[in-house]
């Protein structure tokens, strides 16, 4: 019999990125991180600050309040908890 060979698909998932300030630290492994935005409104037209707290996977607690942070979007670890500090 020949030798078959199965070449797999690997798709390269491209997973949301965000990077805002970390807001709080005290829970063990989860650090929060609030990412603020500039929009604009899709009826007045006014420009606005929005922000969104995100809970992230710090494992180690390597970020401390005040420190800049990139996360990615993961499989949910709790909850509320569905991104990982990655820088």
């Amino acid at each position: 019999m020949a030798n078959n060979t199965v070449q797999e698909n690997k798709t390269e998932v491209r997973r949301q990125t965000f990077t805002g300030t970390v807001v709080s630290a005290k829970m063990k492994d989860t650090c929060v991180v609030e990412v603020k935005r500039y929009i604009k409104h899709s009826v007045y037209g006014k420009f606005m600050n929005k922000s969104t707290k995100l809970m992230a996977h710090d494992p180690g607690n390597t970020k401390k309040e005040g420190d800049k942070a990139t996360v990615e979007a993961c499989r949910p670890l709790s909850k509320r908890k569905n991104f990982k500090v990655i820088a």
